[in-house]
């Protein structure tokens, strides 16, 4: 099942990168992540009410919906993507609507057809997670999120039947508006990776190569996605290069922390 994020962790910390499907151009996009020296790319499914987003990923949303993006569009980018690149993990991240109003077996394996590797769920929860077993039969991860907020009481049911790796939301609010103290991810992280095998990545609010190399030494990985869709945001049909500069100079920060 998870063979691609195996190889991809093994390497020591990941760069995980995220952009929202259907904004600008979107094969270019991933495809200058992978040049780029992402580990594992994020393709956002857009969401009229993306809860857990701030302005910027909301707005993406906006503009990938206004240009008529429907699953089907995503699921083909994806396929067409691990056509491309066989070896780089790739997951599905959005809202439960989208994903299962065809039903959780279908998605489960229109999954699987299009070579996705794992699927972050933001709004189900782990006693309402209809997705997790369908997925894990179809051979894709569910991967689950953890913040602040889930204590050790909590851990265990968000971590029962989950895969891949486990996404620390390290921030108590939404995409891109702030960062959380270095202290604190690196007392979370500790938390965290003693009760689970899995890979450990840290997101929300990570912009800069310093911040991703802070983290880098202590997790397992380390997602930016606010900072990349701000320059699709920007720059439009002309966005891949820049994406792939920005991503270039996070992965060599990320990267160097495996010395």
């Amino acid at each position: 099942m998870t063979s691609r994020f195996t190889t991809a962790f093994s390497r020591g910390p990941a760069l995980v990168t995220f952009v929202t499907a259907g904004d600008g151009p979107t094969a270019e996009i991933l495809d200058a992540l992978a040049s780029g020296g992402a580990d594992v790319i994020e393709l956002g499914m857009p969401f009229t009410d993306p809860m857990a987003d701030g302005p910027a990923i909301q707005a993406a949303n906006l503009r990938s919906l206004d240009a008529g993006t429907t699953t089907a569009d995503i699921l083909a980018l994806a396929k067409a993507f691990r056509a491309r690149h066989p070896d780089v993990p790739l997951v599905l991240m959005g809202y439960a609507n989208p994903m299962i109003r065809r039903g959780a077996d279908w998605f489960a394996d229109a999954c699987k057809d299009s070579g996705i590797d794992g699927v972050i769920c933001v709004d189900l929860p782990p006693e309402e997670d209809e997705l997790a077993a369908p997925l894990r039969a179809a051979g894709v991860a569910p991967i689950r999120l953890a913040t602040p907020t889930t204590d050790a009481a909590r851990l265990p049911a968000v971590l029962d039947g989950a895969s891949g790796f486990l996404y620390y939301v390290s921030v108590a609010g939404i995409t891109g508006k702030q960062q959380a103290a270095q202290t604190s991810i690196e007392d979370a992280v500790a938390r965290l990776k003693a009760a689970t095998t899995l890979p450990v990545v840290v997101g929300f609010g990570v912009r800069t190569p310093e911040q991703a190399a802070a983290i880098a030494r202590v997790a397992d990985g380390v997602v930016v996605g606010s900072a990349i869709v701000e320059i699709v945001g920007k720059h439009g049909a002309e966005a891949a290069p820049h994406v792939e500069a920005y991503v270039r100079s996070l992965a060599d920060a990320v990267h160097g922390a495996r010395l």
